[in-house]
C-alpha cells in the first residue's frame, strides 16, 4: 500500500517539476516527500559539500559490537543459503550500540561526506553521511553507481590489491549485473561506462579505498512525470541486497534480527530538471532513550573470510571528520 502512495506522490511532485526532497526507508514502509521551499529546520541535507570546518574538541566513539560468535552463526546460515544456491551474494548488516561526546546535530555538521542527511521528526531521528550515490538523472540519461569494496588506504600497493583480488571481482560483478538489469527494467540502451575504479574515502582516523563502477541508460523525455515508478522499481538498492534480489531480501529477513529502517534506504533531491540521491550507509540513529546505534554492514559471498568480514563491518563504524 504504501509502494503505491509513494509512487503516486513522486509521480504528482515531479510532473509539477517544484522541487523537493525525498526519503525513502528501506522496505517503502517509510517515507518522507516535500517541497524544499517547506522543508522544516530538523531537516537537512547536503551533496557534494566541500566545506570543511574545524574540530573544537576531542571526538569520542565508542563501539559495542555484536559478539563474535553471534556473527559467526549468521555468517554459517548464510554459507548454507549460498551452498543450497538461494543466494550468491547477501549484504549482511547488524546494528551495533555507541557512545559518542557529540550530538546527532554537530555530527551533521562536522562530518565530511559526499551526501548528507540529518533527518528528525516525531518518529525517526537519525543523520547519515554516505559516499555512496543511487541513481543520478540529468539530460534523460539515468546514471548508477554501485559501491562494492573496501580496503585500507594505507596499505602498500592498496588500489592493486583490491582490484585483483578475486573474491573482491565476483562480488562486484555480480552487483554490476544486478543494478544493470535493473536499470533495464525501466530505461534503454543499458551500458557500463566505467568498471571498478577507485576512490579514496575519509574514515575518521584512516582513509579507504573504495571500489565503484558507472552504469548508464536513457529515459525518455517525460521521465520526470514517472519518477516514483523508477525509483520503486530499483529499490531496494542491489548493493546494500545481494543477488537474486527477491530471495536474498527474503534471506536477510530471517538472519537480521533488526528492523533496517531507514537504513539502506534512499534519499534525494528533484531540483524541477535534475534527480541525485544517495544509499543511506553510514548510519546512526537515536532512540527516545538517547541511545545511539550505528549500523553496518558488507558483502557475503561463498569465498568471504569470516574474520575479515567481521573487522570490515568494525572499520565501517566510523566518523569521517
Amino acid at each position: 500500500m504504501s509502494k503505491d502512495l509513494i509512487k503516486e506522490k513522486l509521480n504528482k511532485f515531479g510532473s509539477s517539476k517544484e522541487p523537493f526532497l525525498f526519503v525513502l526507508s528501506y522496505d517503502l514502509s517509510k517515507f518522507y516527500i516535500q517541497k524544499l521551499s517547506l522543508l522544516p529546520s530538523s531537516i537537512k541535507f547536503e551533496f557534494n559539500s566541500k566545506e570543511i570546518k574545524s574540530l573544537e574538541k576531542e571526538i569520542i566513539l565508542e563501539k559495542f559490537p555484536i559478539d563474535f560468535n553471534k556473527y559467526k552463526t549468521k555468517f554459517d546460515l548464510l554459507q548454507e543459503e549460498i551452498k543450497n544456491g538461494n543466494t550468491y551474494l547477501c549484504n549482511l548488516t547488524v546494528k551495533t550500540k555507541i557512545k559518542t561526546s557529540i550530538t546527532l546535530d554537530e555530527i551533521y555538521d562536522l562530518v565530511q561526506s559526499k551526501f548528507k542527511l540529518r533527518f528528525q521528526n516525531e518518529n525517526d531521528n537519525f543523520v547519515c553521511f554516505s559516499p555512496e550515490r543511487f541513481i543520478e538523472i540529468k539530460e534523460n540519461k539515468i546514471f548508477t553507481y554501485p559501491m562494492k569494496g573496501t580496503i585500507d588506504a594505507s596499505i602498500p600497493n592498496a588500489e592493486s590489491i583490491i582490484l585483483n583480488n578475486e573474491k573482491e571481482m565476483a562480488e562486484h560483478t555480480m552487483v554490476v549485473d544486478l543494478l544493470r538489469n535493473d536499470l533495464g527494467i525501466i530505461a534503454n540502451n543499458v551500458r557500463v561506462d566505467k568498471f571498478r575504479y577507485a576512490e579514496k574515502i575519509n574514515a575518521g582516523d584512516k582513509e579507504l579505498l573504495q571500489i565503484s563502477s558507472q552504469i548508464s541508460a536513457n529515459l525518455q523525455n517525460n521521465w520526470n512525470e514517472e519518477i516514483g515508478d523508477i525509483l520503486t522499481s530499483l529499490l531496494p538498492a542491489g548493493s546494500i541486497t545481494g543477488t537474486p534480489k527477491k530471495k536474498t531480501v527474503e534471506i536477510l529477513e530471517k538472519l537480521e534480527d533488526y528492523n533496517r529502517d531507514f537504513y539502506t534506504g534512499i534519499f534525494g533531491v528533484f531540483d524541477g530538471e535534475n534527480l541525485d540521491s544517495s544509499v543511506m550507509i553510514r548510519f546512526i540513529e537515536e532512540d527516545i532513550e538517547k541511545n545511539k546505534f550505528y549500523k553496518s554492514g558488507g558483502g557475503i559471498t561463498c569465498d568471504s573470510d569470516i574474520l575479515n568480514e567481521y573487522q570490515e563491518l568494525l572499520d565501517k563504524i566510523y566518523l569521517p571528520f
